[in-house]
């Protein structure tokens, strides 16, 4: 519990701003997840041109732990005193269930058309978001393969509105401790795998939720403490080059047992620093209208793209043998387009109408005069709304996505 003295040292939290730079940057992530699905599926035959896919995207599943990361941080970041357990849940579900539906509706007519086997007990898991929590090997990736990070997010969502009063009385040495500790235990599971039986260690470090929830909660109280003014961390060029030197290394020299730790934390420098950048409206080169609109689009994107791509290369029989010489490059570039086209009808006509229709709206904002950071948006602006991270940036949460936790925004949601 913290003091009264403690937390009347604190400064005051900034007025609510739309972070923009977080939807852009989950573009980015989405697209590093791309691909590197694009690399592991063989698309391209042609040795040299997809040594190049191989050497940019090697470390690109990483782009769910950044999503991972966004989603706890922009949850935090956006959470209203007066929202009930019920209200956020239901919020969550408006946002993520509706496209997720969709999908596993498609996989399975994808699973008929191929005259794969389907087993009841198996749809049913991923219909209620449940697999990730079977380690039974191709359970956990069944159906619509991504959906498993949905599962993780579901969890993350359960327990965030039981765990967000003590992160709120939680003192800012220890909130200091637990952003030095989480990168450690997630460090720590490499030795503790082998406590799993060896057919399980995939699923225990990749998959099982409480071990992914480790990086939701880094990014949750490193939003706790940007939200009372504590927060120390570079800025947003800086943080940049950290993760661009991060990326370098790990893929070329650092040992895999180290890249998830050390991503986790440059991913969570350059979230901040954006985050920070748009609080005090500084520059930043992630929240152009493109971007944004590709961040919006992202958690749909990240839900169809493996869908689209296996169920092509079965149609064409090219899969596992890839397209030779320049059609490689040029199928990855149309799988891309065409996946973009899909996410934009699936966010247009699925995701934003019944968000709208399904979550709760929340009430308008009071005015907070005279207390918003340098370079906030009025005071009235909602930082859900048009979900973005205003809430756009939470609109990905799982994929990902954070969340576009009001029906209304489109800037930070999750998921």
């Amino acid at each position: 519990m913290t003091s009264a003295a403690a937390v009347s040292t604190a400064r005051p939290a900034p007025a609510p701003a739309r972070l923009p730079s977080l939807t852009g940057l989950r573009w980015i992530a989405a697209l590093l997840v791309f691909g590197f699905h694009a690399g592991t599926m063989r698309i391209i035959a042609e040795p040299d041109y997809k040594a190049v896919v191989d050497a940019l995207f090697t470390l690109g599943l990483s782009g769910v732990q950044f999503f991972f990361i966004l989603s706890g941080f922009v949850l935090v970041w956006s959470a209203r005193a007066g929202d009930s357990r019920r209200v956020f849940w239901r919020r969550r579900v408006a946002k993520i269930y509706p496209n997720h539906l969709v999908l596993w509706g498609a996989a399975l007519l994808v699973a008929w058309w191929f005259a794969d086997p389907i087993l009841p007990t198996v749809a049913l898991e991923n219909l209620l978001l449940l697999q990730a929590w079977d380690p039974r090997p191709g359970w956990f990736y069944s159906i619509n393969t991504v959906s498993w990070s949905l599962s993780c997010e579901f969890f993350f969502y359960l327990c965030l509105p039981l765990a967000l009063p003590l992160l709120r009385r939680a003192r800012p040495k220890l909130l200091w401790v637990l952003i030095v500790a989480l990168p450690l235990l997630i460090l720590a599971l490499w030795p503790a795998q082998q406590l799993v039986p060896e057919v399980s260690r995939w699923w225990f470090t990749q998959i099982f939720p409480p071990v992914r929830s480790l990086e939701f909660w880094l990014g949750a109280v490193a939003a706790e403490l940007m939200r009372r003014g504590l927060w120390r961390g570079p800025g947003l060029t800086a943080a940049s080059l950290i993760f661009v030197g991060t990326w370098v290394a790990a893929a070329e020299w650092i040992r895999a047992e180290l890249w998830t730790t050390l991503l986790a934390v440059a991913y969570l420098l350059v979230i901040a620093a954006a985050a920070d950048a748009d609080v005090r409206g500084k520059r930043s080169p992630w929240r152009s209208r493109p971007l944004v609109w590709l961040g919006e689009v992202s958690f749909a994107f990240y839900l169809v793209h493996v869908l689209v791509m296996t169920s092509v290369l079965r149609l064409s029989g090219d899969w596992g043998t890839g397209f030779e010489g320049w059609r490689g490059p040029a199928a990855v570039l149309g799988f891309l387009l065409v996946n973009l086209v899909l996410a934009g009808l699936l966010h247009r006509f699925v995701e934003t109408p019944l968000m709208r229709r399904l979550a709760p709206r929340r009430p308008a904002r009071p005015p907070v005069p005279e207390q918003r950071a340098p370079g906030n948006q009025a005071a009235g602006d909602d930082v859900h709304q048009t979900e973005g991270v205003g809430t756009r940036a939470e609109a990905g949460d799982a994929a990902g996505g954070a969340d576009q936790a009001d029906s209304r925004s489109t800037y930070v949601d999750s998921r």
